[in-house]
């Protein structure tokens, strides 16, 4: 059992300077907070949407591939439903995964009549394509490589309409407060329920500093937590705070050993940081190849789907030529799609990479893996409920099961649609009574926003895609010297640095106990999937600070009917 460690069970922060209510909260905007606030409109009274920057700062403005969903001719929900199930590498929940692809067509359409413009064919058709992991041209895409910006700029769009929907930029949701849960018809008093969060606001007038927002639901919807790593093709604001805030409060994580690296991901050499530029599979989807210096196909003969396998399998290719042949990187050939192809179907990218020097038209683009998508977080039902009541989640902070050890690709931004929806459908019926905070008695604490870089740097090092006995133990003592590494101020540096090594930490620990290769988990001294013993996930909670990791047995969901 890796050693246990003490982690803030709050954030050292402010009293409160300010307060305002709100029916529900919603923290993020990107297409999962949208969507949830645009189908709660009208429901509910009052919905309040904060966001840490500005509304289109998070990953869905990044998301260059598209949106997966059985909509083209002779494509069927059972057919995504087997594609998914596999990448998924036997920890899929198959329920939410029937929800998925049997909602996603829907949604997706949906999202088309509020205003979004995907690509079409000459035809007047929906444009598909392919990806990793599909054996069906199913993935909506808009401007080429621009799918998230469009669908950013529509749910956006849609917002400013509603004058109803308020939102607050620049503001860090720092913890949730608490109040008395429901009493059973025995007397017994319940757990404690969500009263309201608080705020950092970066603003002026009214509402700057820390905050209290008193409401009676939150959803969260605060995306991913790639900033754990060195690189990552996540953007700034993906610290885990949405998670680590949750787990404070009493919510259950699950699947965090999951961390899907994207295979191809500009490398731009060994002191780079931060947001790295991604290079879209559908590239791959449209011909472009991978290989060595020597031009070999790196993934022929690897899996039946050659450059088009699953994300974990040729991440795992990529890595293991760079192992053997000592290279910091592989190549993407994309040369033979032309200069016409590239600037009509893949320009946003083609511009990223000649902003670094790099010609895709001419030359090999270097590629390595890189931290891009949490598969698990916050464990939810099939309506987003948490087990801490008046509590959603919804999108990459949350588990809802569908993407098990491996996201099949393009499925991300069809489950924050798709689990919105469905928590809009339950929420209003549910709003419990407003509840007055009570007394935090929770541990405060910080740490230090200067252990970022080592703790990025050990997460890299020793929790990335490949992984072992030896340096995981080695990451959970530096964490655990990271700890003590005290704020001397409060600022957002500071919670930022504590949201990350609570995530690190509590990722760490399971990836030390799943001692098997699983999907996007990958153990270099158990290099094989074991269903014996580890078909389950592992669930991780925390009491004022110390969190404790459980194995939850449960069958493997691979492909094919139950």
């Amino acid at each position: 059992m890796p050693e246990q460690l003490r982690l803030p069970g709050c954030l050292t922060a402010p009293s409160p300077g300010w307060t305002t209510r709100a029916d529900v909260v919603i923290v993020g905007s990107g297409i999962a907070g949208l969507t949830a606030a645009l189908r709660l409109r009208g429901r509910v009274e009052k919905i309040l949407v904060v966001t840490k920057d500005v509304l289109n700062a998070g990953s869905t403005q990044w998301a260059q591939g598209g949106i997966a969903a059985a909509l083209g001719p002779g494509d069927t929900p059972e057919e995504h439903e087997v594609d998914t199930l596999v990448a998924g590498a036997g920890a899929c929940d198959r329920d939410a995964v029937r929800v998925l692809v049997n909602e996603g067509p829907e949604a997706v359409h949906e999202l088309i009549a509020l205003g979004t413009n995907f690509d079409h064919t000459a035809d007047g058709e929906l444009s598909l394509t392919r990806e990793g992991g599909h054996h069906r041209d199913r993935i909506a895409h808009a401007g080429g490589d621009a799918t998230g910006a469009e669908i950013q700029r529509a749910l956006i769009a849609a917002i400013e309409a509603a004058p109803d929907i308020e939102v607050i930029p620049h503001a860090l949701a720092v913890d949730l407060l608490l109040g008395p849960g429901d009493v059973a018809a025995d007397g017994t008093p319940g757990p404690s329920a969500v009263a309201g969060l608080t705020l950092h606001v970066i603003g002026e007038g009214e509402r700057d500093g820390v905050g209290a927002v008193h409401c009676r639901a939150v959803v969260l919807a605060s995306g991913g937590l790639g900033q754990v790593f060195t690189q990552t093709t996540n953007p700034l604001v993906s610290t885990g705070d949405g998670m680590a805030l949750a787990l404070r409060a009493g919510a259950t994580l699950r699947d965090l050993e999951f961390v899907q690296f994207h295979p191809t991901v500009m490398y731009l050499g060994p002191d780079s940081r931060g947001q790295q530029p991604l290079i879209s599979e559908a590239v791959r989807g449209e011909g472009a190849f991978l290989v060595d210096d020597d031009g070999n196909r790196i993934m022929q003969g690897v899996h039946e789907l050659g450059d088009l396998a699953p994300r974990d399998v040729v991440a795992k290719a990529i890595m293991k030529r760079m192992l053997e042949t000592g290279r910091p990187h592989m190549w993407l050939d994309a040369r033979h799609l032309g200069a016409e192809f590239w600037e009509r179907r893949f320009p946003t990218i083609l511009a990223t990479a000649r902003s670094y020097g790099i010609d895709p038209v001419t030359q090999l683009i270097p590629v390595a893996p890189a931290c891009h998508y949490a598969s698990g977080g916050v464990r939810t039902d099939l309506h987003g409920r948490t087990d801490l009541a008046g509590l959603y989640a919804t999108g990459e902070v949350a588990c809802s099961g569908v993407h098990g050890a491996n996201r099949l690709a393009s499925n991300s931004l069809l489950e924050g649609l798709v689990f919105s929806r469905r928590i809009a459908e339950v929420l209003p019926a549910e709003l419990g009574r407003w509840r007055e905070p009570g007394p935090d008695r929770r541990t405060a604490g910080l740490v230090a926003g200067d252990v970022r870089r080592e703790l990025q740097e050990t997460m890299s090092s020793r929790v990335g895609v490949l992984r072992s006995a030896p340096g995981l133990a080695e990451a959970a003592a530096v964490l655990d010297k990271l700890a003590s590494h005290s704020a001397e101020t409060v600022d957002q540096a500071s919670w930022e640095a504590t949201n990350l090594l609570t995530i690190s930490a509590a990722l760490a620990d399971a990836a030390a106990l799943r001692e098997e290769t699983r999907g996007s988990h990958w153990r270099e001294d158990f290099p094989e999937r074991d269903d014996a013993d580890w078909a389950g996930h592992f669930d991780v909670t925390m009491d004022d600070g110390v969190t404790t990791v459980t194995f939850v047995p449960s069958p493997a969901t691979d492909g094919g009917p139950a």
